[in-house]
């Protein structure tokens, strides 16, 4: 049980900032996430234009600030 939590999101925080971004580590799993996508038939979309509205709208909203 964690009962310290700022001590714990410190040293959480200075763990990310000590580590450097691995781009082909990164690459691969975005990679394997599209191929995993495929497989089960999500990606290419059957109607590339499905669900265009809530985008737009949404798109709306957050310019209109």
């Amino acid at each position: 049980m964690v009962r310290n939590c700022p001590t714990l999101e410190r040293f959480e925080l200075e763990q990310i900032r000590s580590t450097r971004p691995d781009f082909k580590r990164n690459l691969a799993i975005v990679e394997a996430l599209y191929q995993e996508a495929l497989n089960l038939g999500v990606l290419p979309r059957k109607d590339p234009l499905e669900g265009i509205e809530i985008i737009i709208r949404v798109a709306r909203v957050v310019n209109s600030v």
